[in-house]
């Protein structure tokens, strides 16, 4: 969510929804409404001029490390160490502003990155927001390749467009928009097989949770992040399906939490630890506002 919108609906509620989120989440138990079982929740600081506004995460090394991006594109690759499998610090190694295919920095409209995949050849894939695109970067320091903008990608709303991306292990990728449903009323998923954008299917919108990042896991499914924000802080939901030839079934619900249980949590990578738990790492977006904060939480999830 880019920090315009979030001033809107944030600065609405004020500063005293904010201390009722705080005092509301503090008063009960992390609320999962789904089989996802709450493992840690670590809030993550640092002085740099980058820092916030994180709409993507990629966790690498079995949980060691993971690259970041923020929503003015810039991205970022860390360390992380933990304490009894739980993250207990995060160490920032590189941060690279990204280019656009001028090779100009990215400004405006045109920077608000919201999706990231990263290919089995180590290529970087960011989907934008105010421009909806998708680029390609080989390497992090090269100008952007984007890819074909099929019609559909220019008839999206400027800051409701494509806020995830994900890669399956074909190196097929998968993205869709915030807040832009078909005629049919459903969340419109648009695929990129390395030569042409098609439209394979489309996820049923549940509530008023939107989505805000995907992630194929390695067990082959597909991952859904969603939010949804109340007068009580943001809700999170975490949705799941096994994606086959006919289209997404098995629709489970992981994780849904109550109010004020977390931050913005708007990055998801779905992971398997080396004792080969399956986690889902999820960061927030604090919007460059002191209300918020940057908060890594991790979740184990079932089989």
């Amino acid at each position: 969510m880019r920090r315009r919108s979030a001033i809107k609906l944030i600065l609405g509620i004020a500063t005293a929804a904010g201390l009722a989120a705080a005092g509301y989440a503090a008063s009960r138990p992390l609320a999962a409404a789904g089989k996802a079982q709450h493992l840690s929740s670590y809030t993550w600081k640092l002085n740099q001029p980058w820092f916030g506004g994180f709409s993507a995460l990629r966790v690498t090394g079995n949980g060691s490390g993971m690259v970041v991006l923020t929503d003015r594109a810039t991205l970022v690759t860390t360390d992380i160490s933990r304490k009894q499998g739980l993250i207990s610090g995060v160490t920032a190694r590189s941060a690279h502003e990204l280019r656009a295919s001028t090779g100009k920095a990215l400004r405006g409209f045109a920077s608000d990155s919201e999706g990231l995949a990263i290919g089995p050849d180590g290529s970087h894939y960011v989907s934008f927001e105010g421009t909806a695109r998708v680029a390609r970067y080989r390497r992090v320091q090269d100008r952007a390749k984007v890819l074909p903008r099929p019609k559909a990608f220019r008839k999206l709303p400027r800051n409701k467009s494509l806020e995830a991306l994900a890669i399956d292990a074909r190196g097929h990728l998968y993205t869709l928009p915030e807040r832009a449903f078909d005629k049919h009323g459903q969340i419109p998923v648009w695929r990129w097989n390395g030569l042409r954008w098609s439209r394979p299917f489309s996820l049923p919108p549940r509530g008023g949770f939107l989505p805000v990042d995907a992630d194929f896991g390695p067990d082959g499914r597909f991952y859904l992040l969603e939010r949804d924000l109340t007068l009580l802080g943001f809700r999170s939901r975490l949705r799941r399906w096994d994606i086959t030839a006919a289209g997404p079934v098995n629709e489970t619900v992981l994780l849904q939490t109550g109010p004020g249980t977390h931050d913005n949590l708007e990055g998801l990578s779905v992971w398997a630890a080396e004792d080969g738990e399956l986690r889902a790492t999820m960061i927030s977006d604090d919007n460059f506002l002191p209300l918020q904060r940057t908060e890594l939480v991790e979740y184990a999830l079932p089989r």
